[in-house]
């Protein structure tokens, strides 16, 4: 029995150093684990870091993208006003010009009716003077051959100028038509013609 006691020691001795052993293997397993699991946690939270930056560097870009955005739409709002300003202008611009070639064009046509009466008037005047005008130049000149008045045509209304080429001396002709009849310079004009053919 003793024996099978020694045996039972070494058996307990066996077995508490395999279960020392045995729990020293785990220890080393579970610090490999743990090792492992700590490394895994390190590179987690370099790629939670890495992430984090990569997060805060899109948020900056983004919120510098709505701050241009912001600024932009300002500009455009301010340009948009100039713009609607500048089209009010124009129109109201429109508006007068348009108001200013309905008066032209309702001048030109007075103009072009003017310019038809005219030339109606012109063609009444043309078919009167070829009937009458040969008959006055005829009478103007057959009283010149008679009278030998040369008439001054450049002086002042009422009044009557010329030189008269008589039988010895021409003489000058200054009558005022204002102060006298008309009677009276027709009388004295007719008195400077001779009369003896």
């Amino acid at each position: 029995m003793a024996a099978f006691r020694d045996m039972e020691e070494v058996s307990q001795g066996l077995l508490s150093l395999l279960g020392a052993n045995r729990a020293e293997a785990q220890h080393r397993r579970l610090l490999g684990r743990h090792e492992q699991v700590v490394e895994r946690l390190l590179e987690t939270q370099d790629g939670a870091e890495q992430r984090l930056r990569e997060i805060l560097a899109a948020e900056k870009e983004v919120a510098q993208g709505l701050l241009d955005a912001k600024e932009q739409a300002q500009r455009g709002g301010t340009e948009l006003q100039q713009l609607e300003a500048e089209l009010q202008k124009a129109s109201e611009e429109d508006s007068r010009l348009k108001a200013s070639l309905l008066q032209l064009t309702r001048e030109l046509e007075e103009l072009r009716d003017i310019e038809a009466d005219l030339e109606r008037q012109e063609r009444d005047v043309d078919e009167d003077t070829t009937v009458t005008i040969p008959s006055a130049v005829y009478v103007a000149q057959l009283y010149h051959r008679i009278s030998k008045i040369e008439w001054d045509y450049e002086c002042e209304p009422g009044m009557v100028k010329g030189i008269h080429h008589g039988p010895s001396v021409a003489q000058p002709l200054h009558l005022d038509g204002t102060q006298l009849s008309k009677k009276f310079v027709s009388d004295y004009l007719w008195s400077l013609v001779d009369t003896e053919w």
